[in-house]
């Protein structure tokens, strides 16, 4: 399968994303020489995506160059960047990746069961979702808790509680430890 080319450049407190869709993405090496940190990863039989991130004016200094599956129809990569703690989590396909850009190394992998949907921010709370999961961490990048979901599935964030519907049924969870609470 072939999604089409998307380039998108935004701006986020001081730093400059360029995130990209193109299929020579994956190998265009002329910023590779320049980048701090360079992390690749091949899916097989996925599609490709570069995130470059760079201070505005300068080369980028890091560089997240991947394949991922599932793609397209619903499945595009994500980023979330807190500027406050200078985390920026990524996620594309069913790998989900954490990076600190003061030191500019990479925190963590994870994986998103089934693929990976979205990224929210809750204050200090990042809520991920995926087609099988939702996941917290903290705006450092430490995971707060998981829980399984099945589709149809969506949530509400009200105050500091998650409102979950998992096919009609509607539990609510405590947002930073993802408790069960009475409703």
């Amino acid at each position: 399968m072939t999604i089409s080319v998307a380039t998108f450049s935004f701006f986020i407190d001081h730093y400059e994303l360029q995130l990209s869709t193109e299929q020579s993405a994956a190998i265009d090496k002329r910023y590779f020489h320049h980048a701090q940190l360079v992390d690749t990863h091949t899916e097989a039989s996925g599609e490709p995506c570069m995130l470059k991130v760079s201070l505005p004016t300068t080369w980028p200094f890091l560089i997240v160059a991947q394949t991922y599956r599932p793609a397209g129809y619903g499945w595009y990569p994500g980023v979330m960047l807190i500027a406050e703690t200078q985390r920026l989590f990524v996620g594309a396909g069913e790998r989900l990746l954490c990076y600190d850009l003061a030191a500019v190394r990479r925190l963590w992998v994870d994986s998103a069961d089934t693929g990976f949907y979205r990224w929210q921010r809750h204050n200090d709370i990042v809520l991920m979702s995926a087609e099988l999961e939702l996941v917290a961490w903290d705006s450092y990048g430490r995971k707060l808790w998981s829980r399984f979901v099945e589709p149809p599935w969506s949530y509400t964030v009200e105050q500091s509680f998650i409102r979950l519907d998992i096919m009609g049924t509607s539990t609510l969870l405590a947002l930073h430890d993802g408790a069960t609470l009475d409703a």
